[in-house]
This record gives C-alpha cells, structure tokens and sequence, in this order.
C-alpha cells in the first residue's frame, strides 16, 4: 500500500514528462470479484483507508456516505454498486480513492487497490461493442495478461448527481442562432454522456457539431479533409478535445495537428476533467490555444462564440457584456 500511496502523491512535474508522449499512468483496483479496473492517476488525489461515513438523507443509494476529510466533507459513492453490482461490504477494511472530476471532490469506495502502472495510450481500446459490458467502461486495456476495464466516471456522476447543462437564455439570441447555423464545431471525447453534454450546448446555440470517440477517429478525418483537398481549419472554426481518450488522447492529437503543416492553424481547445491539476503553462506546452475545465455550459458556449467573434464572424456579444 506504501507504494500506492507514493505513486499516487508524486509530484505534477513528474508526471507532465509524459505529456504530449501518448502515455498515462493508471491506478488498478477492484471491486467484487477479480476483474481488474483502473483510473486515471491524474485524477487521484490520495487513496486512503475508508473512513468513518455518515449518511446522507434523500441521497443516491450509490452514495454510501459522507466523509470528513482534512476539512472537508466528501461524498462517497460506491463504485460496484454504480456499475450494477452488489455494494461493496466490511466497509473498514476496504478503500477510498479520493478523485477530482469536473471542478467536485469525491471518493469512490473501492474492495481493494493494486498498483499504479505506466501505460501507452495507443494500448488503450475502445471497449468491445456487443457484449452489453461497455455499458459504464470507456476504455479496456491488458496487463499481464488479463483485462483492465477503464470505467466511464463522468457517466456515473452524471447518474448520481447531474450536472446542470442548460445554459443562460442571454447566450441564444436570434441573431446568435442564425449565424453559428452556419458554423461547424470539430469534438471529441471517449465519454459518451460528455459528448451528449458538449453537442447539447452547442446545438442550443445553434452550432453544428461533428463528433469522434477518440484523438485517433479525428486526426484520421482532418487528414481525410486534406486529401479531398478542404483546408480544415476552413471547416472547423474551432476543435473541443477531451484529453484522456484510447488510441490517440488530447495531447498527441494537438501535438499531431501543431506539427502538420495542413493543420496547425486549427483552433485547439483542451475539455477536460482533469481540472485540478492542469494550467496554462502545461496547455501551452502541447501547443493548444486554450483549456476549460467541464462541465461548464456558458463557459463553453462564450469560448465558441468569442473565437468566432475574434475570426470577424460578425457574432453579437452576450446581453450580459453588451
């Protein structure tokens, strides 16, 4: 468990040497049984015994509790009970792996913690289609032989607690609608439930939007667009990419995009759950022109309004800042 808990407590500049190189350490544990799941280390903020809960009224059944840690009071959900199976039990002698997802604080309970291991994102696959398994996983990979699912965590807490994705009626003006008619907006995100959360958004304003599952899925239709000789960044005003997804994730995408000569004045803007931990120092290291943290509506739909504004697409400001 030491081990564990050094991996997990390493210092962001060790860990951002793997930035823009395709790679991603996960943390392995299990829930019941011996499949093997894994998490994102980026996300983890420490793993810890679990702690005394206290129950929390008119909750999800998934939330088992609440826990005070250093300060704060931190919801605790269930990781098996989330994915369809039995709750997890002997609750003092099982674990916490506190995370930070889209701007909240939250501990998934889990039966037990393996180890953190150094992956490449392109040994990362989208998770077998049919098999009514891929339900909660965005991902599936292999160590040592045997299957690690990478499980859907944006799903989940949309699930638990849903996220307000409606955005500020001053935002959607008629004029505003009319004109991003015209305007397609590239994205791409593993997470089903985000992609439905982004396309949401946008559509609302009135963009249109083409999404991919992967880095890998765009970068092979913008260079498609460049055989059939359209200029790209022509196209698409503006990319939204998720930074962790299988095969190709946010950081290779824009890294393969800055140093394609058909591609790099593409508009790059890095969405991402990964809000505790990254700035703009490390954004710019790969190149891209922006980051947002999600999930954040009218953040989102200002972003793409004032790109094309700064294009002299003739957009209208929002009420609220006329």
């Amino acid at each position: 468990m030491e081990s564990v808990m050094s991996g997990v407590m390493e210092s962001v500049n060790q860990r951002t040497q793997m930035v823009g190189q395709n790679r991603l350490e996960l943390l392995l544990f299990r829930l019941s049984g011996e499949q093997i799941y894994g998490i994102n280390v980026f996300k983890v903020k420490e793993v810890l015994q679990c702690p005394k809960l206290t129950n929390m009224p008119g909750s999800s059944s998934v939330v088992r509790g609440v826990a005070h840690i250093r300060g704060g009071t931190i919801p605790i959900l269930d990781l098996s009970l989330a994915t369809g199976n039995p709750p997890i039990e002997n609750l003092a002698e099982r674990f916490v792996i506190i995370t930070e997802y889209n701007i909240r604080v939250q501990g998934f309970l889990v039966h037990g913690v393996e180890r953190i291991i150094n992956m490449n994102w392109e040994d990362i696959q989208p998770p077998p289609k049919g098999t009514g398994h891929e339900h909660y996983l965005t991902a599936v990979t292999k160590y040592n032989d045997q299957l690690v699912e990478i499980i859907d965590v944006e799903k989940i807490l949309a699930e638990v607690s849903p996220l307000d994705d409606d955005i500020s009626e001053d935002l959607v003006t008629e004029e505003i609608t009319k004109r991003a008619s015209e305007v397609e907006v590239l994205i791409t995100d593993d997470s089903k439930i985000a992609r439905k959360q982004i396309c949401k958004t946008l559509e609302r304003i009135g963009f249109k939007v083409v999404q991919f599952n992967d880095g890998k899925e765009a970068h092979d239709h913008l260079l498609s667009l460049i055989d059939q000789g359209i200029k790209p960044s022509d196209k698409y005003p503006i990319v939204i990419s998720d930074i962790e997804m299988p095969e190709m994730d946010g950081y290779t995408l824009t890294a393969e995009i800055r140093n394609n000569p058909q591609l790099q004045d593409l508009y790059v803007v890095l969405h991402t759950s990964l809000s505790g931990v990254f700035n703009k120092a490390m954004v710019q290291k790969v190149g891209a022109n922006d980051f947002l943290a999600k999930f954040q509506p009218d953040m989102l739909g200002q972003l793409v309004i004032d790109r094309l504004t700064s294009l002299g697409i003739d957009l209208p400001p929002s009420e609220g800042e006329a």
